[in-house]
């Protein structure tokens, strides 16, 4: 197979040991090349503009940004893109934020490395690909309200420790609205309480720790 054949790669991930491994499972296929790697989003997008590359493998979780906004860049200039995330989150706020940003793939990590390769196929010939479990997660959310930005920023606070109080004073909001936002997304989040309603946010991917 000619070198202008092959499905020419570009590997974004802030650590190194998953960079190796994939470089090592590209090397074992005659019909892939890695052209480059970055740890950062704004990286990743200088690495595609350079390289122009058939399929970009993407981690959510980036340094300097968001994999999701590193989607959203490269994808607004280059709207043609084929990105696969692959992450070891499956939260179906993650995968629907990821699918919106233009995304045409999702795979976790724990994946074994021939579904990997098989997925990079795949997407290079114009699928798309969603793991049946994340699928079957996402399906369950549709359709429910979610949380404004204002909302996750509480969320936020809240798994940080801070009461009512002191989330008013962070947010220079008053203490009865953000009693309001709380309601609210105990309300959204189908919790009982506010310990229930960190613990859906963080298994769903609405927030991290």
């Amino acid at each position: 197979m000619s070198v202008s054949e092959r499905i020419r790669i570009l590997c974004v991930d802030d650590h190194p040991l998953f960079r190796e491994g994939i470089a090592t499972v590209v090397t074992n296929e005659r019909d892939l090349e890695l052209v480059a790697t970055a740890g950062t989003g704004k990286a990743a997008v200088e690495r595609f503009r350079e390289q122009r590359p058939d399929i970009t493998l993407m981690d959510l979780r980036l340094p300097d940004m968001s994999g999701i906004s590193a989607i959203a860049a490269i994808r607004a200039e280059f709207s043609d893109a084929r990105v696969i995330v692959v992450t070891t989150f499956a939260g179906d706020y993650d995968v629907h934020r990821a699918l919106t940003a233009g995304a045409f793939g999702y795979l976790l990590k724990s994946a074994p490395l021939d579904e990997l390769v098989g997925v990079i196929r795949k997407v290079h010939a114009g699928r798309k690909h969603l793991p049946v479990d994340v699928a079957e997660n996402l399906a369950v959310h549709i359709g429910a309200e979610s949380l404004t930005e204002r909302e996750v920023e509480v969320l936020r606070r809240i798994a940080e420790g801070d009461r009512n109080r002191d989330i008013s004073g962070r947010l220079s909001i008053a203490e009865d609205t953000v009693k309001v936002h709380v309601k609210r997304i105990m309300e959204k989040l189908g919790a009982k309480d506010r310990t229930q309603a960190v613990a859906i946010g963080l298994r769903r991917g609405i927030i991290t720790l």
